[in-house]
């Protein structure tokens, strides 16, 4: 069970959070942004060389926190190119965690078309990777479809029965937390096993992100964002998470066993911003380390 950080009384839920090799390298500031042991998942938008993306996870180590390096099945060009770039981050970065997802349909590179490819290969185990996160789709995927999805979740739980790897769901972020909730509830009626880390946008300018939903093509959602950005009010405060975090840590602090164990936040609106708004609402705690847990689902436990 997930430890609960508390402010006032009020249990928060915990967080990790997304960053480019861009602002990693960049950021003169980026030791004193985030609580030591912070999990944050280095972004592969598939512009940055192995070399790059290792000396930035390298970065993230020596700052205290832990690198989760994305690695994409179908931006590999070779299972030699995906050894060698596990290999590196290991070895170079002192890396034991990633974020393995498939990848867009129609930028595949190379010979390896699945995540699950990837998980199978026993190329994580040989250097050592005992935490392994896999994508969610709770807004389902333009790419793929909702049985392809479904059957992707059931390959990942049963490669979690059968090896000793620590596995869990990192979701897209979207804007209906309810459907959100909704979906890890029914994955786990359907034999998940996995914990859910819910997918959260940061604060923002409403026009940012709206420009990276329409992108990542987040569905439903979207249509919540562009009612909000037909107010002037909006538009000029901006976005808000609390809407969407909220019923989040509720469905978590009235069952920290259940599926939703935390959230993953996108700082569309830069990482100092988003730093702040996490370490002001709790979620965040100064020399505190954040808990990331990985336990199974305990369906006793639950209700």
């Amino acid at each position: 069970m997930s430890d609960m950080i508390r402010l006032g009384g009020t249990p928060r839920i915990g967080a990790s959070i997304e960053a480019t090799p861009k602002q990693v390298l960049d950021t003169a500031d980026l030791a004193g942004l985030f609580p030591v042991n912070t999990r944050v998942y280095l972004t592969d938008l598939g512009t940055d060389d192995t070399d790059r993306l290792v000396r930035a996870a390298r970065t993230l180590q020596d700052c205290g926190f832990v690198a989760v390096p994305h690695i994409a099945a179908r931006r590999l060009a070779s299972w030699e190119a995906f050894e060698a770039r596990v290999r590196a981050f290991s070895e170079e970065a002192g890396v034991n965690e990633a974020l393995v997802i498939a990848g867009s349909p129609d930028r595949q590179l190379g010979p390896i078309p699945a995540s699950i490819d990837l998980l199978e290969s026993g190329v994580f185990d040989r250097y050592g990777f005992a935490r392994i996160g896999v994508a969610g789709h709770p807004e389902g995927s333009p790419d793929i479809s909702d049985d392809v999805l479904d059957l992707a979740i059931q390959q990942k739980n049963d490669f979690a029965n059968r090896t000793d790897a620590d596995l869990y769901i990192v979701t897209q972020f979207g804007f209906d937390a309810g459907s959100f909730v909704r979906w890890a509830n029914r994955i786990t009626a359907a034999g998940n096993r996995l914990p859910v880390h819910m997918g959260v946008a940061g604060p923002s300018k409403l026009t940012t992100l709206l420009k990276y939903a329409a992108m990542c093509g987040v569905g439903p959602s979207l249509g919540f964002l562009r009612k909000r950005a037909s107010s002037i009010t909006a538009l000029a405060t901006g976005y808000s998470p609390e809407p969407v975090v909220a019923p989040l840590e509720a469905a978590w602090a009235a069952d920290p066993a259940g599926p939703v164990r935390q959230m993953h936040v996108f700082p569309f609106g830069g990482l100092k911003k988003t730093s702040e708004w996490l370490h002001e609402r709790g979620s965040w705690v100064n020399g505190q380390p954040v808990a990331t847990d990985t336990q199974p689902i305990r369906i006793e436990a639950r209700s």
